[in-house]
């Protein structure tokens, strides 16, 4: 079982890492989390019916401990950030890039979430449905939530890049 173990969690610590840095747009909070949901699929490894679940079953906890970071008082607390323009300049991809991560940080846990697995991941809506614990629909109406927020944000003259459609 431990050596079944580590091998997962040492091939996918680079993914999961990945997909916990987009969630919180912070590097040492994504180690945090990442560590604590291994943790949680170290304790029910022996549960798990097949080991090819054991990534989905660790996306599921990385995305359920966040949102319950989320939702206590003091992970609402301030964050340093760089100093970001209200709007990008013209042309300037990385900083229309940073400006659109920051309005990704502004969504909520589950609407990012959403959008990481289904845009990032590239994961159908069945497989994010499964992460996030919820049904194909929630996931279909999250995303739409969150892009239209994200429209309504950015503005009309703002062209959200490829796979970031509705």
């Amino acid at each position: 079982m431990a050596d079944a173990f580590a091998e997962f969690a040492t091939s996918r610590h680079g993914a999961l890492f990945r997909y916990a840095y987009l969630l919180t747009g912070d590097r040492g909070l994504a180690e945090d989390l990442v560590q604590e949901a291994l943790v949680k699929t170290y304790v029910g490894w022996r549960r798990l019916r097949d080991p090819n679940n054991a990534e989905a079953y660790t996306r599921r906890a990385i995305t359920t401990t966040a949102i319950g970071w989320w939702r206590r008082k003091s992970w609402r607390a301030e964050r340093p950030n760089d100093d970001v323009p209200d709007r990008p300049a013209a042309g300037d991809d990385v900083t229309a890039r940073i400006w659109l991560w920051q309005e990704l940080l502004k969504l909520p846990p589950r609407q990012r979430a959403a959008l990481v697995l289904r845009y990032y991941e590239d994961l159908t809506e069945p497989q994010t449905a499964e992460i996030l614990g919820c049904s194909v629909g929630t996931v279909k109406s999250q995303v739409s939530d969150a892009l239209k927020k994200l429209r309504t944000r950015l503005g009309s003259d703002v062209v959200l890049k490829a796979g970031m459609t509705e």
